[in-house]
Order: structure tokens, then sequence, then C-alpha cells
């Protein structure tokens, strides 16, 4: 593992500038807009752009490398993003804003795609999983920590804007002067949102609805702090706290879902974050513990994105699973799109206070997607066996086929997963593997009798 992080430590040091970068950027235009005047439906429009790049850009990059490589890719993406920042300084309107947003997201979506298919490259199967959550790690630290610049100077000025264009140019030179070889790409194929709604609902749905929180969170969280009166010093208190409250809750939250089942894990934090927003809500933000209550927010809802994955993965075939991890993005992007549109505009029509009450109502739209997948699973083996004669576990025989039936319990969660056709043919490979072993057994009778007689005679 050591060798690995070493050999990656020029991908991990560019990963972390760039990610501090991104972090200050979002923040700082959030409140740059609240300061020029920007209504918040408008400023939830214009950072929702980064995400219609973000959704872009992720399947339009796959196609890129394949025609000029990694490298070149990852330069073009680091140089076009530094200059976007740079537009947005000069021209201070939301439909230019927008549009640098859109190209923003595009160029971060290259960079990530690049990245992390270059530190898969690096990686085993046996120390992928630890290295990308140092890569994640080092991602999350990155976007709280770039809250903080946001203290550096004035955000009505254009000395952040230059900053931030400085570090995503800075965090290129390492990758690009790694004498590592860049690594073969191969496409895989893709898979709609719709089929991957048919692998799990529940984990398309709550990753969408995950996708609005996040997207509401990072495109408005600095637009209510501003409107609620803050400083920039709190304000970049206030969006750090979320990242904060991930970090310390990641790692503890994977565990228990290794021990406890995703779906349990699932349900208690869309619960949790439900229900925290709604007390942080009527909550003043004079009071000490009012941040405290926003780590734990975060802290409930950064972790939901890697559970949903975690969930999905649970119950794909190895084949299924890059093409998932594409559709699972492009879900995703669609939430992040439209979490700050709608949200921006309750705020704009109900008041600020909406920012906190959009994300409860998102969650607890994630809470009855939950109970209602556990419901679907609430099939016993005993109620499966008193509603039809075919089910119990035996051999059963037909003029067309014989098949050895599953056990009704398998049955049972296979019905509820929609994994029959699976099932159907696990027993059929079972079925055909026992008649092998039979035809074997009756050839070594076979010739055990030709020995028996040819040593009579």
């Amino acid at each position: 593992m050591r060798q690995e992080i070493l050999a990656s430590w020029a991908l991990l040091v560019g990963i972390g500038l760039l990610c501090v970068g991104n972090g200050l950027q979002g923040t700082l235009l959030s409140v740059r807009a609240a300061l020029e005047g920007f209504e918040t439906s408008t400023t939830g429009i214009v950072m929702a752009g980064y995400f219609v790049g973000m959704l872009g850009g992720s399947l339009l990059t796959p196609r890129l490398i394949q025609r000029v490589g990694h490298v070149k890719v990852f330069a073009a993406c680091a140089s076009v993003a530094s200059v976007s920042i740079l537009v947005q300084s000069i021209f201070i309107d939301p439909v230019v804003w927008f549009g640098m947003r859109i190209l923003t997201g595009a160029c971060f979506a290259g960079i990530y795609v690049v990245s992390e298919s270059w530190l898969n490259n690096q990686a085993s199967n046996e120390n992928r999983g630890a290295l990308l959550s140092i890569y994640m790690l080092i991602v999350t630290l990155g976007m709280g920590s770039g809250q903080f610049l946001l203290n550096v100077a004035e955000p009505s000025t254009a000395q952040l804007f230059i900053l931030i264009s400085v570090l995503v140019s800075v965090a290129s030179v390492p990758i690009l002067l790694t004498a590592r070889p860049a690594p073969r790409f191969e496409t895989a194929d893709s898979m709609s949102i719709i089929a991957l709604y048919r692998e799990s609902s529940l984990a398309v749905t709550a990753n969408m609805l995950t996708g609005a929180a996040h997207g509401t969170i990072y495109g408005l969280g600095a637009v209510y702090a501003v409107n609620s009166g803050f400083s920039t010093a709190q304000v970049a208190s206030f969006m750090a706290a979320f990242s904060a409250g991930g970090l310390l809750s990641q790692w503890p939250i994977g565990w228990l879902s290794d021990r406890l089942g995703r779906r349990a894990i699932l349900l208690w934090l869309a619960v949790a974050s439900a229900v925290t927003p709604l007390v942080v809500m009527f909550t003043s933000p004079e009071q000490s513990y009012f941040l405290v209550l926003v780590v734990l927010l975060g802290g409930a809802v950064m972790p939901m994105y890697s559970m949903c994955l975690a969930y999905l993965n649970d119950r794909l075939d190895p084949e299924k699973v890059v093409a998932a991890s594409g559709a699972m993005i492009a879900t995703s992007g669609v939430g992040l799109t439209l979490g700050p549109i709608i949200v921006g505009t309750a705020m704009s029509l109900f008041g600020d206070r909406w920012f906190f009450g959009g994300i409860a109502v998102i969650f607890c739209a994630v809470v009855l997607a939950v109970l209602r997948s556990q419901a679907a699973r609430e099939v016993t083996a005993e109620e499966i066996e008193s509603q039809s004669p075919i089910l119990p576990a035996g051999p059963i025989g037909s003029p067309v086929a014989a098949f050895v039936a599953p056990d009704a319990e398998e049955y049972a969660v296979a019905l509820a997963e929609d994994q029959l056709e699976a099932l159907d043919e696990a027993a059929a490979l079972e079925e055909e593997s026992a008649a092998e072993a039979a035809a074997e057994d009756a050839e070594a009778g076979t010739r055990a009798d030709q020995t028996s007689n040819s040593t009579d005679t």
C-alpha cells in the first residue's frame, strides 16, 4: 500500500490542489452573486450549470481520452477551467456565469475521469478500496479547506478569482511531469438510467435525491449564509462544517454498513438527514451549537452517495459494475442539477430558511423510498410455499425438462430482488452438473464391471 501511495503522490497532490480551488470557487460565486444582488432562484440556476457540465463532461471525456490520451485531455481541461473562472471575474452577468459554470463542470468531470482511471490502473484488487478511500479523503479535505481561503481577500474583488486560477493551473504540473506511463483506457458497455433502475430502484431513487441535496448544499449554502448576515469568515466556517461532518462519519458509516446491512444504514442516515435540517431550520445562527448541528447534518448527508453505490454494487454482476457506475454519475447529475433550481425557487418564494427545509423534504422522500423497498422484501418463505405448490425444495420433473427447485428462502429473496431469472440459470447449471456427475458415475460403474468380468475370465 505504501508503495502505491508513493507512486501516486503527484496525482494525489494535484487532485488536492484542484479540489481546494474548486471548493473555493463554488462558495465564492455564491457569495459574489448575493453581493451583486442576484435573485436566489437565479443563483440556483447559475450554480446548477456546473452539474450540467459535469453530466456532459462525464459522457464526453472517455471518447476524448480514446482519441488523444489521458495527458492531453487533463492538460486541456485544466487550462480551460483556469480560464473560465477568470472570465467570470470580468463579466458579472448571470448568463455568462451560467455558461462558464457549464464549461467548468465539464472540465472538472474530465479531470476526475482521467485521475480516477489513472489511479485505478496503479491499484490492484487487494488495495484498490484503500487507495480510493485515501483519494476520496483528499478530495473532501480539499473541498473543505478551500472554504477558508474565502478569508484571504474580499469576495467583491477579482483577487480570489485569480487565486483559483493559479491553484488549478499549478495543480496540473505534478501530473503532467510524472514519469509513469498513462494507463490504457477501455470503454465498457453503457447502461441507461432506466436499465439501472431495473437493477435497483432504491439505489437510483436515493442517489438522485441525494444528488439534489448535495447540489443544494454546495450551490446555495453560501447564499443562505450571506442572506442570514454571516461575515466572510462565518460563511467559510459554515460551508466547511458540512465537509467536516462527512470526514468524521464516512469511515464509521462504512464500517457499520458492512455489519448491519446497507439498507438499514440508508434508512437511519435518511431519517437523520430529514430530522436534523428541521432542527437547524428553527435554530438561530447565533446559537453556540448551530455549527454543531450543521456538522451533524453533514455527517448524515455526505456518506449517502457512497452508501447508494455500495448498495447497488452488492447486487450487480461484476461485468456490469463499470457501466452502472457511469449511469449512477448520470443519475446523480440529474439530482445535482435540479436541486439548486427547485430549492432556490423555494427560498425566493418562502424565505431563506427553506434552504434547510428543502433538504428535509428531499430526505423525507428518501425515507419513503427505503421503506417501500423494505416492504417489497417482506416476503417470507412460508408465505410463498403456502401460495404455490411448485415451490418446496426438491426435484420437480416435467415432460419438457427436469430441474431442481430452489430453496424457498432463496426464492423469496430472488423474488423480492427481481432475480428469478438468475436463480433459474443457477438451478439449470446445478442440474447440468448433477447430470454430468451421474454420467461419470455410470461410466465408472461400467468400467468396474468390465474389470470384474475380465478378472473372472
